[in-house]
This record gives structure tokens, sequence and C-alpha cells, in this order.
């Protein structure tokens, strides 16, 4: 397995196990709950439970669950970390087009998640309509200074809110399941 530090993925053939939409739906699952069986898996995602059954067998191929103890005859499968690191590494062939796919992959969901909230915004709490924000920001920085940007964004989130996933004791009444979706990036040169 290749990897440039410790919880960064820049194996292509790792990153490449996540550009598929069930997967990454059974890892946001598994994050959410503390174990599930491929049944549980396919009652939430509405499909198959062979389907299911194959795309967790490939997320412990590469890594991302494992098998949680027995209960009775269900097998359960948990995540090994709620935290993912994929980025291109410029010295593993491979890696770039790797997460480029996962981008792709990614950002299509979170677009459709964001364009469903607000289908829906109407029928919310005022107070949680103002809680929401859509923003992006321009700015001139060095690519170590969007790097630290990038590690910023995943620490406040995790630092505030990590652990209330697995332990809903931790969670303020009132909370619910919210979601940072980032991308940090540079322009094209032949875009300034």
């Amino acid at each position: 397995m290749t990897s440039a530090r410790p919880g960064r993925i820049t194996d292509p053939e790792r990153i490449r196990a996540l550009a598929h939409p069930l997967r990454l739906e059974l890892l946001d699952y598994l994050g959410d709950v503390p174990e599930a069986t491929a049944t549980e898996c396919a009652e939430r995602t509405g499909e198959s439970v062979a389907s299911c059954s194959f795309h967790l067998r490939m997320l412990e191929k590469y890594g991302f669950i494992e098998r949680a103890e027995p209960r009775g005859r269900e097998k359960p499968w948990r995540v090994v970390s709620n935290r993912i690191d994929a980025r291109p590494d410029p010295d593993v062939p491979g890696s770039l087009t790797a997460v480029r796919e996962l981008a792709s992959v990614n950002v299509a969901r979170e677009a459709e998640r964001i364009n469903r909230f607000l289908a829906r915004a109407d029928e919310e709490p005022p107070e949680w309509v103002r809680a929401v924000t859509i923003t992006r920001s321009s700015f001139w920085a060095t690519a170590e200074e969007m790097a630290q940007l990038s590690r910023d964004l995943q620490e406040i989130a995790h630092e505030r809110f990590g652990g209330r996933s697995a332990d809903a004791s931790l969670r303020p009444q009132g909370a619910r399941f919210a979601r940072l979706f980032a991308a940090v990036y540079p322009e094209a040169e032949e875009q300034r």
C-alpha cells in the first residue's frame, strides 16, 4: 500500500475502490452506526443484499471496513476509520487519475444532497435554514498555505464534532446530522 503519510491514501487501486456511489453510501452509513449487516445496509440504501454484500467485501479488501463480532448468525461490518484522506501524489503513477474519478463521484453526490435540501428548505424550521451556508471564497495562496487550509478545515470538524456519530451521548439536544463539503484548489494558470 502506497502512502505519503499516515492516513493519506495515494494508492490508485484503493482510491478507485472508493469511486463508486454505493460504496461511498455504505461507508457513510457504517460511519453513522457502530456496525451493520449487509441486510441492514440493503434496507438503508434500497439496494439488494447481494449488491451490498459485494460492495462491502470490496471495501474490506481495500482496508476501509472490517468484520465486527458476529451476532449469532449475523455477520456485521464496521468502518476501520471515519477519516479518509485520498490525495494525488505525483510520485505515484495513476494516483491523480484515481483521485479525479473519486472527486467526480463525490462532487456529484454532494451536489445532489445540497439540491435535495434546498428543494425542501421551505419545510425546515427557520433556525436550520439560517444555519446553512453555501459560500465560496477566492484568494491568493501558496501550495503550502492551501494544504494547511485543507488540514484546518478537516481538523475543525473533527475536533469540534468528532465522536458524535459513534456516541449519541455526545450529541447536544436538538443536534442533527450535518455535512461539510469543501474543495480547496488553485485555478488553472490560463484562467488568470
